[in-house]
C-alpha cells in the first residue's frame, strides 16, 4: 500500500469513526429525552391511579403517607415515591388531565409563530376553560360504572395502565400518544414541579413550559424566570417601541415579541455610583446570564462596538445578532432616566450599522435604549417620527442586601486580615 492510499484510508476511517461518535452521542440524547417522557407518563399515570381510588374508597390524604411506607417497604430498591414525590404526581395528573393535554397540542399549532396578540388570546382561552374539574368529573362519572376492564380480582384495584384507560374511556396507547405529543412531557420533574407550585394559571404555566422547552432551561432558570414574572415583562405589558410603524410584518411582530420591560439583571454586582461603562463591563463579563436574560436567538459581537464614520469614531454599547430577526440589534445602556436625545443618537448608530455592517440578506437593524427609568408618553413621542426601528425598555439591577446592612458588614479585606491572623 503506498502512502496516498494509506492517508486516504486513514482519512476515510476517521471520517467514519466521527460519523459513529457524532450518532451514538445524539442517540443518548434522545434516550434519555425519551427516558424523561416516559418517566413523567408513569407519574401522571400513578397520579391518576392514585386520585381514582382515593375518589372510590373515599380514602383521605393520609393514604398518600401509607402508600409511600408501603413502597419503601416491598420496593426498596426504587427511588422517587416519597411522600412528597407522590403528593406531586397527584397534583400533575389533576393539573394535565387528558382534555387539557389535547387542548395544549391544539394550542401548539396555532401559536407557531408567536406574536404578542396570538399569545395572549390563547393564554386566556386556556386560562378561561373549566378544566381543572374535569379529571373529578371523569373519576365520579367512572366510579358510578363499574371500571369495564376485566373481572381479575380484587376487581377495585385493577392494574394501572387499565384503570386509566377505563377512566378516560380510551385505549391506553391512544392515551400516551396524547401525552408524549403534549408539552408537558417535554420538561424535566424538577420542572414540573416548579410550575406547579407558581400555583400560576392554566395559560401562564403552558407559556412558562413551551419557553422552557424552546430556551433549554433547567428548573433552576425556570424558577427564576417565574420569580421575575416574565410573562409579564415579555407580554402583558405595555412595551414602547415604534416597530410597526419601520418593520415589515411579520418582522415587527416578532420584534416586539422578543422585547422586554423591565430587563433584569440581577446577576451584576449592585453599586450605588454605577456608571454606564461599570454597568456595560458586569454584563458583558457574565455574558451568558445578559444572553439568557435577551432571550432566544442573540449572539453577542462585542462591547465597545468601534465604527468609523467618515473618518470619526463611534463606539456601540452592546452590539448582537438576531439569528430569529435576522439583524443586528445595538443596545445603549443609560443610568438614568430616559431623554428624548438618546433616541437620536441611537438612530444615527442603527443608520451606521447598517451602511457598513449589513449585508443585502440582513434585515434592518434594531435599536434598544435600557434606561434605569422612563417616562412612557415621552418615549412614545420621541420615537414617534424616529426612521429606524427603536424600543426602549427600563432595566432593574437589584442589590442582594440592605444598603444599612452591606455598610455593617466587614469587607473582604477584612476577613482576609482576620482569616491572616489565625493562621499566624
Amino acid at each position: 500500500m503506498n502512502n496516498k492510499e494509506s492517508n486516504i484510508e486513514k482519512t476515510n476511517l476517521n471520517a467514519f469513526i466521527h460519523a459513529i461518535g457524532s450518532e451514538i452521542e445524539q442517540a443518548q440524547v434522545r434516550l434519555i429525552v425519551a427516558a424523561n417522557a416516559q418517566m413523567l407518563f408513569h407519574y401522571w399515570k400513578m397520579g391518576n391511579y392514585i386520585l381514582y381510588h382515593q375518589q372510590q374508597q373515599g380514602w383521605g390524604s393520609k393514604i398518600i403517607k401509607q402508600l409511600a411506607k408501603a413502597i419503601r417497604l416491598n420496593f426498596p430498591e426504587k427511588k422517587g415515591y416519597s411522600e412528597r414525590n407522590l403528593t406531586y404526581m397527584c397534583q400533575f395528573a389533576r393539573s394535565y388531565p387528558l382534555n387539557v393535554l389535547q387542548s395544549f397540542i391544539d394550542t401548539d399549532a396555532r401559536l407557531s409563530v408567536p406574536t404578542i396578540q396570538n399569545v395572549t388570546n390563547e393564554v386566556l382561552k386556556l386560562n378561561d376553560k373549566q378544566f381543572t374539574q374535569e379529571l373529578t368529573a371523569q373519576i365520579q362519572s367512572t366510579v358510578c360504572q363499574p371500571l369495564e376492564i376485566t373481572q381479575e380480582v380484587p376487581a377495585q384495584f385493577q392494574d394501572v395502565e387499565k384503570t386509566v384507560s377505563a377512566i378516560y374511556r380510551m385505549g391506553i396507547r391512544e392515551i400516551e400518544k396524547v401525552f408524549l405529543t403534549s408539552p408537558v412531557s417535554k420538561i424535566n420533574w424538577a420542572s414540573q414541579m416548579a410550575i406547579l407550585d407558581s400555583s400560576l394559571p392554566l395559560g401562564i404555566s403552558y407559556w412558562y413550559m413551551k419557553q422552557s422547552v424552546e430556551m433549554g432551561w433547567s428548573s433552576n432558570v425556570l424558577k427564576i424566570q417565574i420569580e421575575t414574572n416574565l410573562y409579564s415583562r415579555q407580554i402583558s405589558n405595555n412595551k414602547v417601541n415604534n416597530f410597526t410603524a419601520t418593520l415589515p410584518a411579520p418582522q415587527s411582530d416578532l420584534a416586539n415579541y422578543l422585547l422586554k420591560d423591565p430587563y433584569i439583571f440581577d446577576f451584576i454586582p449592585f453599586k450605588a455610583d454605577m456608571v454606564e461603562r461599570d454597568i456595560e463591563q458586569a454584563l458583558v463579563k457574565d455574558v451568558t446570564k445578559l444572553l439568557l436574560e435577551l432571550g432566544t436567538g442573540f449572539a453577542f459581537l462585542g462591547n465597545q462596538y468601534h465604527l468609523n464614520v467618515g473618518g470619526d469614531d463611534f463606539y456601540i454599547d452592546l452590539l448582537f445578532y438576531n439569528l430569529n430577526l435576522r439583524c443586528y440589534v445595538v443596545i445603549e445602556l443609560k443610568t438614568g432616566e430616559f431623554k428624548p436625545e438618546y433616541a437620536g443618537q441611537l438612530n444615527f448608530y442603527l443608520s451606521a450599522v447598517d451602511g457598513i455592517l449589513k449585508k443585502e440578506q440582513d434585515n434592518p437593524s434594531i435599536g434598544l435604549l435600557l434606561c434605569k427609568s422612563k417616562n412612557d408618553l415621552v418615549a412614545e413621542y420621541s420615537l414617534k417620527d424616529m426612521s429606524k426601528p427603536i424600543g426602549v425598555s427600563a432595566y432593574q439591577i437589584t442589590s442582594s442586601l440592605p444598603e444599612e446592612l452591606e455598610r455593617q458588614l466587614p469587607s473582604v479585606e477584612d476577613i482576609q486580615k482576620r482569616i491572616k491572623g489565625v493562621k499566624e
